[in-house]
């Protein structure tokens, strides 16, 4: 019942699924020749909704006997009430606890005797139930779920219990890790207004304070058939899934009323913004810096898309702009790269990070990252960064086709946030349309210093070392 982290279940190499595997291993392989990998479009998912508003969709894949069942809320640790930070974990957590048919702990033991594995997921936007397992079993997941979407029991002594653990899982996860406590100063320092500022797993001191009423009131407000999403991936028709799902889901009545509310909006971003932990555990200098963008939700156009190539172009691996530049050329880095964060309801955030050579200062590192991103802004990516990085996107997305729950967890996260079978389905082809053009366009849009954050992470004795080089000595007597 991890906060963030699923746990994946690949599934097995059939022929079928072998020749997908070498396809995929086709793609990269041309990919790194920057020969021009396409996907079209293929409608492989289907959709249709229950009476009580459900939303169902099936993605039939028969390469072996196996389903993949998820039940989808939209509704995630953004949405929780002002002072209740993580209570949307916390009822992640719970939701594994008693029911009016089921004991305490009883579903993932049955999951795991049907020889299946299961799972549970909280993000800002969503919260998601998982089941793999064979096929002819699927009606027994489906009975589970629906009986914990509207039949759960809480007691004083489970919720005590599962408060404890995941104040545990905070200090793991969170206070142990020195990045992570970064990202969460640079994410409270990105979002002025907007509660993507606030973790998923919660502030600590609110975390103590979280009681069953709240944890009752979050479930009876949004698990609901109609604010849920069901997906099935695996061994199975769409017939065989709708007959189930109105059996099963069918009866249970929908919940009136608006279910989530509007989120504050972000005002305009201005100013430089940068935040420093200095931590005895961390050896090396790091940076990152976050910028804020749009999601795949919210862009305008092929933004996204374009971001998305531009995050591939400047830090996905060694062939990377950020890394051939700061690392192989300057020498003044060890590692450094970029990522995208779009998959969200209200907007996305991309990331550059670089850890600092022996010896160099953080000021040295910060000018030598400017200065790569001020000349891609003026330049642009080169025709080969453009189609290496294309390749490589399609190249990603034919591969993760292979893995079940991977496939569920593509159709779920998008679905989650409003977009459409389509979207996800001709995603490819969008992304082979990006011309240089629109890279150097989002780049110089949203590689802005005043709608970022740059976070630095640095070693407790360096920063020991460089305060006590500013004091005064003390003069002699």
């Amino acid at each position: 019942m991890a906060a963030l982290i699923s746990r994946g279940v690949g599934a097995a190499a059939t022929g079928r699924a072998r020749a997908l595997l070498s396809l995929a291993a086709a793609a990269i392989v041309a990919a790194a020749a920057c020969v021009p990998v396409r996907a079209e479009p293929q409608r492989r998912a289907s959709e249709f909704w229950l009476d009580n508003g459900m939303q169902v969709v099936v993605v039939p894949d028969h390469r072996a006997p196996v389903v993949t069942h998820v039940v989808w809320y939209r509704v995630g640790g953004a949405d929780n009430a002002p002072g209740q930070s993580g209570v949307a974990h916390f009822l992640e957590h719970l939701m594994f606890r008693s029911t009016k048919k089921l004991k305490s702990g009883e579903l993932e033991r049955t999951v795991s005797r049907l020889g299946g594995r299961d799972n549970a997921v909280t993000s800002h936007d969503a919260t998601y139930y998982f089941q793999r397992l064979p096929k002819e079993h699927l009606k027994t997941a489906m009975v589970m779920e629906a009986d914990r979407m509207r039949n759960l029991n809480l007691d004083e002594a489970e919720v005590a219990t599962e408060r404890e653990v995941v104040l545990q899982e905070r200090r793991s996860v969170v206070d142990s890790k020195p990045l992570a406590i970064l990202d969460e100063l640079i994410n409270a320092n990105l979002y002025l207004n907007h509660p993507y500022r606030i973790p998923v797993l919660g502030w600590e001191h609110e975390m103590k304070k979280l009681n069953r009423a709240a944890a009752i009131a979050f479930y009876r407000r949004y698990y609901a058939p109609n604010n849920a999403i069901l997906v099935v991936a695996g061994d199975v028709t769409p017939d065989q899934v709708k007959k189930l799902a109105q059996e099963v889901y069918g009866p249970i009545k929908r919940q009136p009323g608006a279910l989530r509310e509007a989120r504050p909006t972000e005002p305009p971003q201005r100013g430089v913004r940068r935040v420093e932990l200095k931590d005895a555990r961390v050896n090396n200098l790091a940076l990152q810096r976050y910028y804020m963008t749009p999601s795949y939700k919210s862009a305008e156009g092929n933004e996204a898309e374009a971001l998305d190539t531009l995050s591939i172009i400047l830090g996905d691996g060694p062939t990377s702009r950020l890394y051939r530049q700061l690392v192989e050329e300057k020498n003044i880095a060890a590692n450094a790269g970029a990522s995208f964060s779009a998959v969200a309801l209200d907007g996305g955030s991309l990331t550059l990070y670089a850890v600092a050579g022996d010896g160099v200062k953080q000021e040295a590192l910060e000018q030598a990252l400017d200065a790569s991103i001020a000349q891609f802004i003026k330049e642009g990516p080169s025709d080969e960064e453009l189609e290496q990085a294309k390749n490589a996107m399609i190249a990603s997305y034919i591969y993760s086709a292979d893995n079940q729950a991977g496939l569920a967890q593509r159709y779920g996260s998008n679905l989650v946030i409003g977009r459409s079978i389509a979207d996800i389905e001709e995603w490819p082809n969008k992304v082979g349309q990006v011309t240089a053009a629109d890279v150097k366009k989002v780049a110089a849009k949203y590689l802005v210093i005043e709608s970022s954050v740059t976070g630095y992470l640095i070693p407790q004795r360096a920063a020991d070392n460089a305060t006590s080089e500013k004091q005064p000595a003390e003069a002699h007597r």
